[in-house]
């Protein structure tokens, strides 16, 4: 690899945490699992070991955390807070103790103790006490100086804010991090991903009143500046704080010896799901004060020091039983009813098994002891099983050859362009012969990308099957509301709005009509296409009279896999018959020519917060028929940010950061000379 090639992946990569820092530290929104995170951090390590000549100022070697936020107050650190090196594995624990025996020039005997602390994952803070009283406090920032956050820890309960003990040092910055533990967060999931990202979110609210409603709460396990701390290691530290009045970890241990340590990870670990708060690792302290002295740091981490990670968001369960899912495309997915556990601060009682292939592969049976691994936002699935504490008496789960909704033969399709058998086993059952299939394609019919209609969701669409209120789309549209308002839960406003909502949703334009019959592999980009190529909703349906499926090869995107696709969604009776009955009960509005030349041409548009009168994927629409395009996420590659009422606040800053014009449904409409 040459110098500019090297230069350029580099600077790939350190602009990559660059953004990820930010997320994580000043927007409290991480974009990436922790794994992701400091994979990055050695790349970049390993990059700049390898190429001297490589450089920057946001190197991880030279910067902790991120620069402090605009809404509060700069303070620079008395005494820096610094970042820790990790460690993933007994080998990387090897090499930290070697390289501080060598450090130290110790013989191979000499033994270290290690203050061993469970890293919780939360907001790092340092307070600070003059003669007892607390004056002042900071977040890390980016680790020279942080945030002048003060008022709002002052809310925080469990922060003495006067202590009288006569052996507390006449200057000292007590550091810790601010938590939310699992059970308070229950009531505050509507609003937050998860416990750290409300504590963040809490904890850097300009009004401290606001801060005050969230139960947050302070653990110590460090300090920085020091006057008159008459203590010669961490351990007793530790207890000092408890007796000072901090909460510390109930799981911190002095331990000897890497093996020791590795002894303490695992059980730990074990305990990690029953915990009320999370944690990301372990960290090792050097014991002695006069130790660590003389050790020091090395970059912006100290050489006394290392966090040892855990390699994702594990727990073990039982499997209580294993249930077979029925999508809309017939797909049949194992899940596995476990003994609920709490991983990362989420309650899991499902895991995926994904297919009848890993079952097999990882022989996982109903009553099994099992790892069941929660990485970021990953669906739940297991990860391995422990045999050694396998029943006798268990056996080996078999998968269906039958559908377990309608007794349809199951089948692996082949994969015409791999020329394998699909892992996936599905129903071989077409159109709405099977229940199961059914429900699915019904709720895909009402759903937000299809029909949209509101107040019509997945519950409901359950309900009246169970109810025999429908059982095919066009049975939506001749509801008896009569009935429907004598049911619990209903009253007569609930059913006018319902009817209204459906009543408003029978003009639709043809591509998400398509979209909406929930035809295999055509998603809404195909649907899109297809309505294009064909124009109108009497050419798409007479698709199945003239026969001409080949000619969609025409369409640029359209392959074999869809056109297979849609032959046998006309080759079935049912789907003709729920064609012909749509097409008297609704509007489809043909497809509307493609203007290159709209009024929002080469703009993009994201919206956030609810708009009035009109639903997100009208505005999309409209943006898309005057040659506009929308964007999921706000970047700098995003022209307009349109808010609505109750916007997510994330993005509105994010978009306020790079300078994105942020306007309202008004100023939008008044772009299309629309008036509002």
């Amino acid at each position: 690899m040459n110098k500019k090639k090297v230069e350029k992946e580099y600077l790939k990569k350190i602009n990559l945490l660059d953004q990820y820092n930010k997320n994580y530290y000043d927007l409290s929104s991480p974009l990436v699992s922790d794994s992701i995170y400091d994979k990055l951090k050695i790349e970049i390590f390993n990059l700049e070991k390898n190429y001297i000549f490589l450089k920057s100022d946001k190197s991880p070697s030279k910067i902790i955390g991120f620069k402090p936020s605009k809404n509060f107050k700069k303070i620079k650190h008395r005494i820096p807070m610094l970042s820790l090196s990790n460690a993933f594995t007994e080998d990387d624990l090897i090499n930290f103790e070697k390289k501080i025996i060598n450090f130290l020039s110790k013989d191979q005997n000499f033994k270290i103790s290690y203050s061993a602390e469970p890293k919780i994952d939360g907001i790092s803070a340092s307070l600070s006490y003059k003669n007892g009283k607390f004056e002042k406090g900071l977040s890390r920032g980016d680790g020279s100086e942080g945030e002048d956050i003060t008022k709002n820890l002052e809310t925080i309960e469990n922060i003495p804010k006067k202590i009288i003990s006569k052996d507390f040092p006449e200057e000292i910055d007590i550091r810790g991090e601010v938590f939310i533990q699992n059970s308070d967060f229950k009531d505050l999931k509507i609003k937050f991903a998860n416990p750290r990202n409300a504590a963040s979110g809490s904890l850097r609210q300009k009004n401290p009143e606001d801060t005050k409603k969230i139960p947050l709460k302070f653990i110590a396990y460090t300090f920085g500046f020091e006057k008159g701390l008459k203590i010669e290691n961490q351990f007793e530290y530790l207890n000092k704080l408890s007796e000072w009045g901090f909460k510390t970890n109930p799981l911190n241990k002095l331990i000897t010896g890497v093996k020791n340590l590795i002894t303490n990870y695992n059980e730990v670990e074990k305990k990690r799901s029953i915990l009320d708060f999370d944690i990301d690792g372990i960290v090792y302290k050097v014991n002695e004060f006069a130790l660590q002295k003389r050790l020091g740091s090395v970059a912006n981490a100290p050489r006394w020091a290392i966090a040892h990670k855990f390699s994702s968001n594990k727990a073990i369960s039982k499997i209580l039983d294993i249930e077979i899912q029925i999508g809309r495309t017939g797909a049949l997915t194992p899940v596995a009813k476990i003994k609920p556990i709490n991983i990362g601060g989420v309650l899991v009682s499902n895991a995926t098994l994904h297919n009848e292939d890993e079952i097999n592969r990882k022989d996982i049976r109903v009553g099994d002891t099992v790892t069941v691994e929660r990485a970021g936002d990953v669906i739940p699935h297991i990860l391995s099983v422990d045999l050694k504490k396998r029943s006798i008496e268990s056996s080996k789960f078999i998968f269906p050859i039958k559908c377990p909704s309608c007794g349809s033969k199951t089948i692996k399709e082949l994969n015409l362009i791999t020329k394998k058998k699909d892992a996936v086993r599905r129903c071989s059952s077409e159109g709405y012969n099977c229940e199961k299939i059914s429900i699915e394609k019904l709720k895909h019919f009402v759903s937000k990308e299809a029909f949209n209609i509101d107040g019509f969701g997945k519950k409901i669409v359950e309900s009246f099957w169970n109810l025999k209120f429908i059982k095919y789309p066009q049975d939506i549209f001749d509801l008896d509301y009569n009935k429907i308002e004598k049911l619990d839960g209903w009253g007569k406003l609930s059913v006018e709005n319902l009817k209204y909502s459906v009543n408003e949703k029978k003009k639709i334009s043809l591509h998400r009509f398509i979209y909406s019959l929930g035809i295999r592999h055509i998603g809404l980009e195909n649907a899109k296409l297809i309505s294009k190529y064909f124009k109108s909703f009497i050419n798409f349906k007479n698709l199945s009279i003239d026969n001409k499926y080949k000619d969609l090869l025409n369409i640029d995107g359209i392959g074999e896999t869809q056109i297979n696709s849609i032959k046998n969604f006309f080759n079935d009776k049912t789907n003709l018959e729920i064609l012909n009955k749509l097409e008297k009960k609704l509007s489809i509005t043909d497809a509307s020519k493609e203007i290159k030349n709209g009024l929002l041409k080469n703009k993009t548009f994201l919206v956030t917060g609810k708009l009035k009168g009109v639903s997100r994927a009208e505005i999309k629409s409209l943006i898309e028929k005057n040659s506009g395009t929308t964007v999921s996420t706000v970047s700098k590659k995003l022209n307009y940010l349109i808010v609505g009422e109750k916007p997510t606040k994330r993005k509105v800053d994010n978009a306020r950061e790079f300078k994105i014009k942020i306007i309202n449904q008004s100023q939008f409409l008044n772009m299309l000379n629309i008036t509002s």
